[in-house]
C-alpha cells in the first residue's frame, strides 16, 4: 500500500524551496517560527491565494510575492493568512482579575489624568475590548480619570475585524451579564446573531499595524499596562528578547506586563518583577 502523503491532496504543491523562502522570510522579519511539520497548514491557507491570483505553483506565487509589485500588493495578504489569530473575549481570565484589583487600583492613585494601555498582538480586538470594558466599568465607579487603549497587530484583515468590533454572538458567552447590557448591542436582524460593541467604547480604542519584531517601535508613548499574551510562543529565545527589551522600553516605571499563561521570561534579564501567575511588574 502506498503511504498517504497530504500534501498531494492540493492542486499545487508547497515544496522544500518555496516553504524555506516563506518560512525564512517570516521568521526572519516578523519572529514567527514555521517548522516543517507546520508545512501542510501553510499549504492549505497559501492555496485559496494562488486561486485568486491564477497562480498554478507555489514557485509562480512565491516569484510574485516577493516581487517589487507583490512585496506591495500580495504580501500583506500573505502574512495574514499566515499569521496565528487566536483570540476570546476574557481569554485567561485570572489577568482580568489582577486588573480590576490590583493594577487599576495602584494606577488610579498616580498624578497622571489618563491611563495608557496597549494590547499587543491584539489579533480581532477581543481583548481589547476586554480590557476596555474592565477598565471603563472600574474607572465609572472609583475614579474620574480618563483611558485610551491602543491595539496593534501584524494582520491587516484582523485589525479591519477589530475596528468593525463586530462579533458571533456564541463568542460573547463569557461576557459577564453587566457588561453585556452596557457595552454590547445585538443586531436587529434576527437572521445576523452577531453583536457590535457601542460607540462609546470604541471610542477609547484605536488600532495601528505594527510588527513585534521591529528595531524601534514607532509608537511615541509609554503605558502603564501592556498586554502581549500568547506571541512569545512563536519566537525564538533571542527574538523574545528583543521583544520584551523594547515592550519594557514602552512601559512606565510601576507599570505592568501581562504575557500569556504558557510563556516564561525567566530566562531572561530584564527590569520586571514577576507579581502573579505571567504578569510582571516595572
Amino acid at each position: 500500500m502506498t503511504d498517504f502523503n497530504p500534501l498531494a491532496t492540493y492542486k499545487a504543491i508547497l515544496e522544500d524551496r518555496e516553504f524555506n523562502l516563506i518560512s525564512q522570510y517570516i521568521n526572519t522579519n516578523f519572529g514567527i517560527k514555521l517548522p516543517d511539520h507546520k508545512r501542510i497548514m501553510i499549504q492549505a491557507r497559501l492555496t485559496n491565494r494562488l486561486n485568486k491570483l491564477n497562480f498554478n505553483t507555489f514557485k509562480e506565487y512565491t516569484d510574485y510575492v516577493f516581487s517589487k509589485e507583490g512585496k506591495i500588493l500580495e504580501l500583506p495578504h500573505m502574512i495574514d493568512v499566515i499569521s496565528t489569530n487566536k483570540t476570546d473575549f476574557f481569554r485567561e481570565s485570572i489577568h482580568f482579575n489582577f486588573l480590576r484589583e490590583v493594577a487599576l487600583p495602584e494606577i488610579k492613585e498616580l498624578p497622571s489624568q489618563k491611563i495608557n494601555i496597549w494590547s499587543a498582538a491584539c489579533s480581532s480586538g477581543e481583548e481589547v475590548y476586554t480590557i476596555a470594558m474592565e477598565t471603563d466599568h472600574y474607572l465609572r465607579t472609583n475614579s474620574h480619570k480618563d483611558f485610551s487603549i491602543l491595539g496593534t497587530d501584524i494582520s491587516i484583515r484582523m485589525l479591519e475585524k477589530a475596528k468593525k468590533a463586530i462579533y458571533p454572538i456564541d463568542s460573547i458567552a463569557v461576557v459577564p451579564e453587566i457588561f453585556k447590557k452596557s457595552y454590547l448591542l445585538k443586531n436587529k436582524d434576527a437572521s445576523k446573531p452577531e453583536v457590535r460593541i457601542k460607540k462609546e467604547l470604541r471610542n477609547k480604542v484605536s488600532f495601528l499595524w505594527h510588527n513585534l519584531m521591529d528595531n524601534d517601535y514607532a509608537i511615541h508613548q509609554e503605558f502603564d499596562i501592556i498586554f502581549c499574551r500568547n506571541v512569545l510562543i512563536y519566537f525564538s529565545k533571542e527574538d523574545q528578547k528583543h521583544v520584551i527589551s523594547n515592550l519594557c522600553k514602552k512601559l512606565k516605571s510601576g507599570g505592568y506586563l501581562f504575557l500569556g499563561h504558557s510563556e516564561s521570561i525567566a530566562h531572561l534579564n530584564f527590569p520586571l518583577k514577576n507579581v502573579s501567575q505571567t504578569v510582571f511588574q516595572k
